[in-house]
């Protein structure tokens, strides 16, 4: 075996330049199967964070008439908790589930501001601020100022909407609003942060204010229109999620509430989990794609070798030995090619991961309602880089075997007279 590596490294460096082909084009395709697997299973998490955060936590809960209405907002459906009793109460009852870490409250309502040329539309957020804090990661996307505060009448808003507004951090805006009780009403407030986000929601729709005074305005009184669910691993949710309908059926309210997983108030989520699975038989066809390249050269050194294959089986190498020869020189170009293209590719996805990249201006006719941060960033993993490398040696070995057994066929008399 060590005879037929040494002759196989040697038929390598016969033609230097048709080797160095083969093996870039076996490297790029390797790059671009980390990278393209690293962006795609960025993008993947980056949404499942922000659907986590902004939309759904684990596991939702509201009631079931909001569900059908959610885009609406409306407030005549609210979490009051069990038998009305409020959403604290029914919030210590589900934190005594395992493995539920915290239960977020949010009031979602619908509001105007005017300037004065137009009257802009919102979507106002009742929070309790140091939940927000702790649960999202929405302290770094404020670049200025601070987040609103309990008992005040304070709000945070995204730069965008802030520009459409036309105001500024420290002033003053009057916003209008229906309460549950359908009137509309006014207040005015003092915009205390303004945020920068990849997220158009966040940016262009959402301001945030403190939820006792989202309640007081409202005039909802220990409601909020939704419960979020904090797990300590969403890979759990599947052992959470009957635990909490078990928990709802013992109170007698499954008829009312509803608990969802993340992903099934997602759209895009599952999508992209399909997505995933459509991507790593793109690979597949990715590398298969250079292996033609491989394959071209192999053929192209068993017709030129046609005459030596010939002299090598008359000496007595067997058929099995000729075709080990020429696998082990393809298995060559695809190890350097698949060790180059996974290394590259690491270097560039560790560097994107870092910098991002930005769909800003490709995403800008995306509706805000969905979910998605226009900045995104690659995950560079050791995992992908080894899958990389792996799939690529594998795939062209195989591929090598279509010139090799070609070459171990031919008769010994008639590659002499080639």
């Amino acid at each position: 075996m060590g005879f037929i590596i040494k002759i196989a490294y040697k038929n390598l460096s016969r033609h230097k330049l048709r080797t160095f082909v083969s093996i870039t084009a076996i490297a790029f395709s390797v790059m671009i199967v980390v990278f393209a697997r690293g962006l795609i299973n960025g993008m993947i998490d980056t949404l499942s964070v922000d659907h986590i955060q902004y939309n759904s936590g684990h596991i939702k809960i509201i009631d079931q008439e909001y569900l059908q209405q959610e885009r609406l907002l409306p407030l005549n459906y609210p979490v009051d908790g069990f038998n009305g009793e409020g959403p604290r109460a029914m919030t210590a009852d589900l934190k005594e589930i395992k493995d539920v870490e915290m239960v977020i409250s949010r009031l979602k309502f619908g509001a105007m501001a005017g300037t004065e040329n137009e009257l802009i539309t919102m979507c106002g957020w009742g929070v309790e601020p140091e939940q927000e804090l702790i649960f999202t990661d929405i302290e770094d996307f404020l670049v200025e100022g601070r987040m609103a505060q309990t008992g005040r009448m304070e709000v945070v808003m995204g730069t965008a909407l802030l520009k459409k507004l036309d105001r500024k951090v420290g002033e003053k805006i009057t916003i209008v609003y229906n309460t549950a009780f359908n009137s509309l009403k006014g207040s005015t407030f003092e915009i205390v942060g303004r945020l920068e986000s990849g997220l158009k929601m966040l940016n262009e729709v959402v301001f945030y204010l403190p939820l006792d005074q989202a309640q007081r305005l409202l005039e909802m009184d220990d409601q909020v229109t939704e419960l979020l669910l904090v797990t300590s691993d969403k890979k759990i949710i599947h052992r959470v999620l009957p635990e909490v309908k078990k928990l709802l059926a013992d109170k007698g309210a499954t008829d009312r509430y509803l608990a969802l997983g993340y992903k099934e108030t997602s759209d895009l989520i599952p999508l992209m989990d399909i997505m995933k699975i459509i991507y790593n038989q793109i690979y597949i066809f990715l590398v298969l794609l250079s292996c033609i390249v491989v394959i071209n050269t192999m053929i192209m050194i068993v017709k030129e070798r046609t005459k030596e294959i010939g002299m090598m089986t008359a000496m007595g190498l067997e058929s099995k030995e000729i075709l080990q020869l020429f696998v082990i020189e393809g298995a060559i170009m695809g190890v350097l090619g698949s060790l180059l293209g996974a290394v590259s590719g690491s270097v560039l996805t560790s560097y994107l991961a870092e910098v991002g990249l930005d769909y800003t201006s490709a995403m800008s006719g995306m509706s805000a309602d969905i979910i998605f941060d226009a900045i995104v960033y690659p995950v560079s993993s050791i995992g992908n880089t080894i899958f990389a490398f792996m799939l690529g040696m594998f795939i062209v070995t195989i591929a090598c075997l279509i010139p090799a057994r070609r070459a171990a066929s031919l008769e010994p008399t008639e590659a002499m007279r080639a």
